[in-house]
């Protein structure tokens, strides 16, 4: 779906059609009567397409964010459709945030605690399928200093600063248990990041430059990919494939004729090293990945195109961005929130979100997460998160108060 920065959907209209979506998916007429003569002989079949068991499903997206205090380690739920917040659980004192779209995974030196936000969406291709449920504590995955956690439907990656990788069954997690299906003890610099039912690992190649390994969910290698990624910093999971940063630009693996394939995004030119991106920001599932390109420019890399876009800001505190159709955000160091056209780079919108003038390290602290419709920044100096319409250039639509310093913040639900 494209949006349209000037006019937006309305939101009785998306939902609108994504009821009409969801009652498609019941098929045919020939095959509701099926259905109907299956389910009078067993009925267990008749549970509706879409369902979960100890879930709600739901006719628009379930968006909640997960805060927490790094003073205290304490997190905190807000519910984005109630506008209400609740305790989460607690985390290491200084944990950092990252999400998988459901599970919050609170990441410090000693392992990753898991979380499920109650909230997700699972995608059928042609139609999507929104739940809640129960926010709830999963548990720890232990190990030293977590640097990346990667998930697909069927595995998530733990990366650890010694080197190693543990694998987790995320359908498992979805059920409430933290079960490992194998522990890699030589995986490459850069993080391990599940493909399909298999994961993509760095490892050593020839020459010094980093290979991608194919291994299973037991880490057997299966095969290596043929294109070298000099120097692999970061990653990002699109609907698409897989993107790794390099050296020389990016590594992009799909799935081609049954089997992962790899090819390169080149930048076209020569980067400085403090140019580079070392991690990417996008809408969840996104293929437009946004990144810091030093100080004061920000990278945008539309994988559908293949195209890298180096853009002129001003100093960079956040960036992000929902993709085609939609402005860059980018959040400079004074507070400010500036839109640009991605097309060009021209500034389209401007206007102030930090309260006062945050310092360097409160302006550091700021996130900037997107969804189909709305932006969401933490304000860790004024106790609060705004939810901002890009698509009406930049306009505050609400504010959240808090009791607690939001230092780290992630979106669920998408």
């Amino acid at each position: 779906m494209i949006w349209n920065r000037k006019k937006a959907l309305p939101a009785s209209a998306a939902v609108l059609c994504l009821g009409l979506l969801l009652a498609g998916c019941g098929g045919s007429g020939d095959d509701k009567g099926k259905e109907r003569r299956d389910s009078a002989k067993n009925p267990a079949s008749s549970k509706p397409h879409g369902y979960i068991a100890g879930a709600e499903e739901a006719a628009e997206q379930q968006s909640r964010l997960v805060l927490a205090d790094r003073g205290s380690g304490t997190l905190t739920l807000l519910d984005l459709i109630k506008g209400k917040t609740e305790p989460l659980g607690r985390a290491h004192k200084g944990a950092e945030l990252v999400t998988d779209g459901r599970f919050a995974y609170a990441n410090s030196a000693s392992g990753s605690e898991v979380f499920d936000s109650g909230a997700w969406m699972v995608d059928h291709g042609d139609h999507l399928h929104y739940y809640r449920a129960e926010a709830r504590g999963l548990g720890t995955v232990r190990g030293k200093k977590v640097e990346d956690v990667y998930s697909s439907k069927w595995l998530t990656a733990f990366t650890f600063a010694d080197g190693t990788a543990r694998l987790v069954d995320h359908g498992r997690m979805e059920k409430g248990r933290i079960k490992p299906t194998a522990t890699l003890d030589d995986v490459g610099p850069g993080p391990a990041v599940p493909f399909e039912e298999d994961v993509l690992v760095p490892a050593a190649g020839p020459g010094g430059n980093t290979v991608v390994e194919v291994r299973d969910r037991k880490g057997k290698k299966k095969a290596a990919l043929g294109e070298k990624c000099p120097e692999l910093r970061g990653a990002a999971v699109t609907r698409t494939g897989v993107v790794f940063g390099c050296a020389d630009g990016a590594l992009f693996v799909t799935e081609k004729k049954g089997e992962p394939h790899a090819e390169k995004i080149p930048f076209g030119r020569k980067v400085a090293d403090d140019e580079r991106p070392d991690s990417f920001r996008s809408r969840s599932l996104g293929t437009t990945l946004t990144a810091r390109a030093g100080d004061d420019a920000v990278w945008v890399l539309d994988v559908a195109e293949r195209e890298w876009k180096k853009i002129e800001t001003a100093p960079v505190a956040a960036v992000n961005s929902a993709g085609e159709g939609t402005p860059l955000l980018v959040l400079d160091r004074s507070g400010t929130l500036r839109g640009y056209e991605i097309s060009d780079g021209k500034e389209i919108a401007r206007k102030k979100i930090l309260a006062g003038s945050p310092d360097a390290k409160d302006a550091s602290r700021s996130v900037i997460e997107v969804d189909a419709a709305r932006a969401y920044i933490n304000d860790v100096a004024a106790k609060k998160v705004y939810e901002i319409d890009y698509n009406d250039d930049l306009r505050k639509a609400r504010s959240f108060s808090l009791d607690f310093a939001p230092a780290e913040m992630v979106e669920t639900g998408r």
